[in-house]
């Protein structure tokens, strides 16, 4: 059994024009709402093995976030340009490389493509918010066998939501 977590990064920062996109940092919004998602996942006991993330800085300071809130565990972190203003298939690809030693993955990356992502395993979501996080569960033994048809959702939570839904 594969579990993959997709996490969009927190709130950016849009008050300095100087910045370009890669550099946008976390806005207040964000620097409130990543940690608070962390500290829910560690709670609910959604745990990763492995973190990857973007590495546009907003993705970057998102994931060190759960990396604090995981720091007693070894968790393996990677960061990816592959997963910055890049299609499905190449999100899809990236997610594919990962050991099958790891059983569950969180990826920290950007819209539309997590929300493509997400609709290209079977589940309808207009937008994935800041922050928010989207599990499924694959029913294999290789990242490199993961598809729509052996994807079953697992989990969504976004910072306004009030109970963790997972199934």
């Amino acid at each position: 059994m594969k579990k993959l977590l997709i996490c969009r990064h927190g709130k950016s920062f849009w008050g300095d024009a100087s910045l370009t996109d890669h550099e946008r940092p976390l806005a207040k919004r964000g620097l409130h709402d990543a940690p608070m998602m962390a500290k829910r996942a560690h709670s609910n006991h959604i745990i990763p093995e492995k973190i990857l993330t973007s590495d546009a800085l907003r993705a970057k300071m998102t994931a060190a976030f759960y990396l604090k809130s995981f720091e007693k565990l070894d968790i393996s972190y990677e960061i990816s340009p592959n997963l910055y203003m890049t299609s499905v298939k190449e999100h899809l690809n990236e997610v594919k490389k990962t050991s099958d030693k790891i059983d569950t993955l969180f990826i920290f990356g950007h819209n539309p493509t997590l929300t493509l992502l997400i609709n290209s395993f079977g589940e309808k979501l207009d937008n994935l918010p800041t922050a928010a996080v989207f599990g499924f569960k694959f029913d294999v033994d290789h990242w490199k066998d993961i598809t729509q048809e052996n994807a079953a959702f697992w989990m969504y939570d976004y910072p306004k939501n009030l109970s963790t839904k997972t199934s």
